[in-house]
């Protein structure tokens, strides 16, 4: 739940003025001191806005006179950044609806505030102490919001640019003391206690912009977010999509900082005078010329234009369609010609085609200055001239248009869903008198640009309703709201036992303690990577650590027993991954990693574990990147000090100390036959070193046209068997590059390893999240391959003997250990992957128990005449041995 760091407010305290759930959300947020307001447009969030400030006015004001004077370290006044335009919306509530005397002052320096407060009058006038400022005086230092005790943000989706834009730090840096992700602090260590931010249109399916908001308010850090609520897309960073079993409790999470309000009566009120106009929305396509499509990546020729493949395509259909929209456009004009309307468009050269084909049309751009914007603005808010065309990103938030106009024209469409929303509620919005006509035009080759953006509308559509179910479940108690979010502690026990196979749904640390000492030959499990995820809404699930010594503090309950119920002298093998560290977190402004697996090295040793080395198993920088943007090709050519290497994952090899140390053998040593493991083999898994057979390399130019996948194999058999070169590897890349050949999504021309400690073969679709994912089932969030556990089953174990996975998760280990012969045992406290993992066991048991012809006779000795017919009919039947030796022999004469 949200801290509450505000002032409870009686009711009686609110202007009557005020509509009762504009009074009720007036209460929440005081109360809470910290929060955010997500209202519908025409609720009234100026209103509420305003006397939110006044009233947090009078109770820090009250604070002031029960402390030496001086003590606080701000005035008593409150501050509200807006967009460019709104302040008149500000000024004229106040008056028209508040019943203030005097308008709040717009100001874009502390000196004009000093000037104000000199007239005393002003204030006893019934003025309030609470000015309007915009966001780019804010932004460029021209104000200081360190000099108010209280502060809100209206349309406060300039967050969203979460990290990435200079609006964003420097919000965080002047209103927190933090500057977001680079943690620009200030140095003198101020930031407003008291703040609030306010939209009417949070995107709900663009979580990061939610996460923003936490953060600026101060309830969690993003990347804190990130981890609780989150499973991350490893092709994309910021790309969240909520873990099924958190959805819930994520959105009550938000309602406890943030209250959505879509009518009023979602908190109990009517909503007489609350119904939105009807809407019309046309949709006009215009025809595409696919004469020239332009070409693939690969140099085919495009059949089709495709404006959905990708931002290139869609800037270049706008751009050759201009003149086709622009005449759709005058159609739609000549049929309401009297009618204010406003245009929405995108490029600068719409802007100007638009100036030309309307020469009494105002416009609006970002190189015009600030004041000639907000004249504009205003003009057409005021009905003083007929059209007016702006982008959505400079003109579409915070404006109040519905008075004069209720028709808008979108020259086109893109990929960007809330700038189409917030622009298109200018006009669209309660107490709208008229009927909203929206057209849209679009190009053929834009279909499936449209599609999407539908397809975002009517989630966002979806997202809002659930919000809103929320609220009208818990209303505005916090009490009964924290109640819901309360988690589990533990399980209630269960296991299911096979032949070779026992699985317990249960807390692994409460089971460690109930098993036998000296059972388990083997222990191969991929332990919790820290607070990096979690599995569950435990609090016995390892990742609910709050850090990483909190985790470790954890595992100090599981470590002992690990070592109690291994043989003496087997291992114990953990997988473990470094972990990226944001600046955020670090206060360094850079990304750095914690070396998860150094640490994990200390745990162990320092519980009686002897350390015997690690395998290194290389992963895909590509990928990587664009799950983190940490090692960024544009970066790297801006500044190669900040780029470090990708991510590989180890696997941690440790040992229980024999009982009898005079020899180095375990108790029970894991013997292989010579007749199996032939001298042969061993010297090649020691060595790890493989020659040529004498294939080469293929040139450039016999790559180039080959798919992906064969150059990848190509150039791994290549990397294994010949003499690396850095500079022809190197070269190799730049030739597919010429080519438009070298794929963004992943690397293609992967480094291989001679070493026998770096496994590069490693496959990683081979989970069994292929199978969660086939059968529609919640996948793992970080599966183990096969492959790992195979080999490390097959080294470290014999047949018969017990692996134990302590955190088994869908089941890997203890599946793969039955196949080998072994028995598989694990623990789970994920009910739901603890049945799935049962489901794969049982499965394959029953499989490998499935009988042969003769299994189906109790007594095959009785059944010699069949059994001699049998072996009768396969001596006719061309054996193995024969087939090897014919297939040889015509090889050789090929």
């Amino acid at each position: 739940m949200a801290e509450r760091l505000g002032f409870d407010v009686d009711p009686a305290e609110v202007n009557p003025r005020l509509k009762p759930h504009q009074r009720a959300a007036v209460q929440w947020l005081c109360s809470g001191g910290r929060r955010a307001l997500f209202a519908a447009f025409g609720l009234g969030k100026s209103v509420v806005q305003l006397e939110t400030c006044r009233l947090m006015l009078s109770k820090v004001q009250g604070l002031k006179s029960v402390v030496p004077f001086g003590t606080l370290p701000v005035p008593n006044r409150a501050l509200i950044t807006c967009p460019l335009g709104v302040r008149q919306e500000f000024q004229r509530d106040a008056i028209e609806i508040l019943g203030w005397k005097v308008a709040p002052q717009f100001v874009r320096r502390i000196e004009e505030v000093v000037e104000i407060e000199k007239n005393s009058a002003a204030v006893t006038d019934g003025r309030y102490s609470i000015y309007l400022t915009n966001y780019e005086t804010v932004r460029d230092g021209k104000l200081d919001p360190a000099e108010f005790a209280v502060c809100s943000l209206d349309e406060a989706s300039i967050l969203r640019g979460f990290g990435g834009s200079k609006t964003f730090r420097e919000c965080m840096r002047l209103f927190t003391g933090d500057g977001g992700p680079t943690r620009n602090h200030r140095v003198d260590g101020k930031s407003v206690k008291y703040r609030f931010v306010a939209t009417a249109t949070p995107s709900p399916n663009e979580y990061i912009e939610l996460l923003a908001y936490a953060d600026f308010l101060g309830v969690m850090d993003v990347s804190a977010a990130k981890t609780r609520f989150f499973k991350r897309d490893a092709t994309r960073a910021d790309h969240l999509t909520l873990h099924p079993h958190k959805e819930r409790e994520f959105w009550l999470w938000v309602s406890s900082w943030a209250l959505f309000i879509q009518k009023p009566s979602d908190l109990g009120f009517d909503d007489a005078g609350y119904d939105l106009p009807p809407l019309q929305v046309q949709w006009h396509e215009v025809a595409t010329n696919h004469a020239n499509a332009g070409l693939e990546r690969s140099g085919q020729h495009k059949m089709f234009r495709d404006a959905a493949i990708g931002v290139q395509d869609a800037a270049a259909e706008k751009r050759l369609s201009l003149g086709a929209r622009i005449e759709k456009l005058m159609q739609i004009r000549d049929r309401y010609p009297a009618e204010h309307r406003v245009i929405w468009h995108d490029l600068e050269a719409e802007r100007e085609a638009l100036e030309h084909a309307i020469p009494e049309l105002v416009t609006v751009c970002g190189s015009d200055s600030d004041e000639h914007k907000e004249k504009m603005i205003i003009g057409f808010s005021n009905g003083e001239f007929a059209e007016i065309a702006g982008k959505p990103c400079m003109l579409g938030s915070g404006v109040n248009w519905q008075r004069h106009c209720a028709r808008a024209v979108y020259l086109g469409i893109g990929f960007k869903f809330n700038d189409f929303i917030q622009s298109l509620h200018r006009i669209y919005r309660f107490m709208q008198p008229s009927q909203v006509c929206v057209d849209i035009i679009y190009t053929e080759a834009e279909r499936g640009v449209r599609k999407e953006l539908e397809r975002k509308w009517r989630q966002h559509a979806e997202m809002t309703a659930r919000m809103t179910e929320i609220i009208k479940e818990f209303g505005l108690a916090e009490a009964s709201m924290a109640s819901a979010l309360t988690r589990s502690m533990g399980t209630e026990r269960s296991e299911v036992r096979g032949k070779n196979f026992h699985l317990v749904h249960n807390d692994s640390v409460l089971e460690a303690e109930r098993m036998e000492a000296n059972k388990v030959g083997l222990i191969l499990t991929s332990i919790p990577f820290s607070t990096q995820y979690e599995y569950s809404p435990n609090y016995a699930d390892f990742g609910h650590s709050e850090g990483n010594e909190e985790f470790f503090e954890q595992m100090n309950y599981l470590t002992p027993h690990c070592l109690r119920v291994l043989q003496p002298g087997r291992w114990m093998v953990v997988h473990v991954k470094d972990r990226i560290v944001p600046g955020g977190m670090t206060g360094l402004g850079f990304q750095t990693v914690y070396p998860f697996h150094a640490r994990c090295i200390e745990h162990y040793t320092r519980h009686g574990f002897a350390y015997m080395g690690m395998k290194t198993i290389v992963t895909d920088v590509v990928r990587e990147n664009n799950q983190t943007y940490r090692l960024g090709w544009t970066e790297q050519c801006k500044d190669g000090t900040k780029m470090g290497c990708g991510m590989p994952e180890y696997l941690l090899m440790f040992r229980k100390p024999p009982t009898d140390n005079s020899n180095s053998y375990a108790d029970l040593p894991v013997v292989k036959s010579k007749e199996n493991y032939t001298r042969s083999r061993w010297q090649v898994d020691a060595h790890g070193f493989a020659r040529s057979n004498g294939n080469r390399l293929l040139s450039s130019a016999e790559l180039e046209d080959l798919p992906h996948d064969a150059i990848f194999r190509l150039f791994r058999e290549h990397s294994r068997c010949t003499v690396y070169d850095f500079e022809n590897h190197v070269a190799l890349g730049e030739a597919l590059e010429r080519k438009q050949r070298l794929p963004v999504t992943f690397m293609l021309l992967q480094p291989q390893s001679w070493h026998p400690d770096v496994w590069t073969d490693v496959t990683r679709m081979r989970t069994l999240n292929a199978m969660q994912f086939a059968k529609g089932q919640q996948m793992h969030l970080c599966p183990l391959q096969f492959d790992i556990v195979d080999r490390v089953i097959a080294q470290c174990s014999m047949p018969g003997e017990v692996v134990w996975d302590p955190f088994v998760g869908i089941g890997t280990v203890a599946l793969q250990a039955l196949k080998a012969g072994r028995v598989g045992w694990g623990c789970e406290l994920s009910g739901a992957y603890w049945q799935d993992a049962v489901a794969y066991c049982a499965a394959a048991e029953a499989e490998l128990a499935t009988p042969g012809l003769f299994d189906l006779e109790p007594d095959l000795e009785r059944n010699t005449g069949a059994r001699e017919g049998f072996k009768a009919r396969d001596s006719q039947a061309p054996t193995r041995a024969s087939c090897h030796k014919k297939s040889k022999e015509s090889f050789s004469t090929t």
